[in-house]
C-alpha cells in the first residue's frame, strides 16, 4: 500500500534524488563515535537508498546471520536525515531499556539506533544509519492469510502497538504512518512486533510545547490514504490522537479484511468524507465492516474513545489497553504475548496448535524481508531486516520459510 502524498491534491512531488552506488561486501564504514562496521551483501535497494547486512568490524566476513543492517544514501538526500533525527532523539538502546524496566514490559517494539555517520566513496559523500535487523512484515503475512487476522491476534498486536505509541509520544514524536507493511516481526522471536519507518515521524511537541491546530491545504491527505487520520486529510500536522485513529483503522481492516472507503482510493476527498461520516456513527462503521459476524465491541469502544480526544490532549493509554484486554476476555483469551498467524476462516481462527517443528537448516522465523520506503527503517532487534517502501526485497529462503510454516500450520489444523 503506497503512501498517498499531498501531490494528489495538487501538490508537487519531491525533487528527484540521486541513487546510492553499491558498495562491495567487506567495505568498512566508521560512525560518529569512531566505531567501525563491516558491510555484507546488499539485501535491498529503493528509489534512493541501499540496505546492507552489517556487523561490527572483524577479520570475518559478514554472514547471512548478521545482526544488523545499514541503510546508505547520498548525503544530500533528505529522507534518511529526517528519520535519523527521530532515532537519535528517541531510540538509543539505553533509553529503550530504561523505559522497558520502568514500565515493566517484556520488550518494546521500537527499533534500536546503533550508529550513523558519513562515508566518502569515489569522491562522493554518503549518509548511513545502523539499525536492528528484523523478519517479515505483517502485510505479507496478512496477504498470505487471505487478508484476515484472528480477533485475538489483532488485539495482541494492538496492545503492543499502544506500548510503542505511548513511548514515542512521550518522547515528543508521532509516527503518522502505522500500517501492516511498517510492522515487522523480530528476526528471532515471531511473537514480537516492531514499528518501523519513521519517515513521516513528526515532532509534535518540541520542548514540551504542543503544535497548534492549523489546517494547511498544501498538506492535505499526507500519509497512507486508507489509514491516515482525519486531521491529516485536513492538512493538520500529526498528533497523538491521529496515531490512535490510524491504529483503529488498522484493527478494523485486519479483522474484517477491508475498510469501507477502499472502493475509491483514487479520490482522497471521498475517503476523508467517509471517515468523517463513520467517525460520527461508529455503530454504522461496525455494521458495514462486520455485517454477519459478532461485532468486536472492544474496537467500537476504542474508536468511540479516540474520537473524543482533543487535538492536544494526552491520551489515557492504559484505558485504551484495558478496552482491548476486555475484548480478549470476551473471547475467552488473555494477553499471553503470543501472535498466532494461523489461517482464519469465517472470521474465527482455527484453534488447534500449529506444529513448531522445523527442518534443520530452514531459515528461522519469517526471516528477511526488506522494504525500502521513501524514508525507511531497517531493523535488528537482537538481529535485523529492513523496511522501506517503493522497494521490496525478500530473499528466497525467507519466503520459502514463511510458506513452509504456513503449510505446516494448515496441516496441523486439519
Amino acid at each position: 500500500m503506497p503512501r498517498v502524498k499531498a501531490a494528489q491534491a495538487g501538490r508537487q512531488g519531491p525533487a528527484k534524488r540521486r541513487l546510492a552506488e553499491q558498495f562491495a561486501a567487506g567495505e568498512i564504514i566508521t560512525d560518529m563515535s569512531k566505531k567501525e562496521w563491516k558491510l555484507g551483501l546488499p539485501i535491498g535497494q529503493g528509489g534512493f537508498g541501499c540496505i546492507y547486512l552489517a556487523d561490527t568490524n572483524s577479520s570475518k566476513p559478514v554472514g547471512s546471520d548478521a545482526p544488523c543492517v545499514v541503510k546508505v544514501e547520498p548525503s544530500d538526500n533528505g529522507p534518511l536525515f529526517t528519520e535519523l533525527k527521530f532515532y537519535q532523539r528517541a531510540a538509543k538502546p539505553e533509553q529503550i531499556q530504561k523505559w522497558i524496566h520502568t514500565h515493566k514490559l517484556k520488550y518494546l517494539g521500537v527499533p534500536k539506533y546503533w550508529g550513523s555517520g558519513l562515508h566518502d566513496k569515489n569522491g562522493k559523500s554518503y549518509r548511513f544509519m545502523i539499525m536492528d535487523r528484523f523478519g517479515s512484515d505483517l502485510q505479507k503475512i496478512y496477504e498470505a492469510n487471505a487478508k484476515r487476522f484472528s480477533r485475538k491476534t489483532v488485539l495482541q498486536l494492538s496492545l503492543r502497538i499502544l506500548d510503542i505509541l505511548e513511548y514515542i509520544h512521550e518522547h515528543e514524536y508521532v509516527h503518522g504512518d502505522i500500517k501492516a507493511s511498517n510492522l515487522l516481526l523480530s528476526y528471532k522471536n515471531p511473537d514480537q512486533v516492531y514499528l518501523v519507518d519513521y519517515g513521516l515521524a513528526y515532532r509534535y511537541c518540541p520542548d514540551g510545547v504542543h503544535k497548534e491546530y492549523k489546517e494547511d491545504p498544501k498538506r492535505c491527505h499526507d500519509g497512507t490514504l486508507e489509514f491516515t487520520s482525519i486531521d491529516a486529510h485536513n492538512g493538520v500536522a500529526p498528533s497523538r490522537r491521529g496515531d490512535l485513529e490510524i491504529l483503529g483503522y488498522c484493527m478494523i481492516q485486519w479483522l474484517s479484511g477491508c475498510l469501507p472507503w477502499e472502493d475509491n482510493l483514487k479520490d482522497p476527498n471521498y475517503v476523508r468524507q467517509s471517515k468523517i461520516r463513520y467517525r460520527d456513527n461508529v455503530a454504522a462503521l461496525m455494521e458495514k465492516c462486520f455485517p454477519e459476524r459478532n461485532k468486536p465491541g472492544e474496537i467500537a469502544k476504542y474508536m468511540e474513545t479516540v474520537k473524543l480526544l482533543d487535538y492536544t490532549e494526552k491520551p489515557l493509554y492504559q484505558n485504551l489497553r484495558d478496552i482491548l484486554l476486555q475484548g480478549l476476555k470476551a473471547i475467552g483469551s488473555k494477553d499471553d504475548g503470543k501472535l498466532d498467524f494461523s489461517a482464519v476462516e469465517n472470521g474465527s481462527v482455527n484453534t488447534k496448535p500449529a506444529s513448531k517443528k522445523r527442518k534443520k537448516g530452514a531459515v528461522e522465523e519469517e526471516s528477511s524481508v526488506c522494504a525500502v520506503e521513501e524514508s525507511p527503517v531497517c531493523a535488528v532487534e537482537e538481529s535485523p531486516v529492513c523496511a522501506v517502501e517503493d522497494m521490496e526485497c525478500a530473499d528466497t529462503q525467507a519466503q520459502e520459510a514463511i510458506q513452509t510454516r504456513s503449510r505446516t500450520r494448515k496441516k496441523a489444523q486439519q
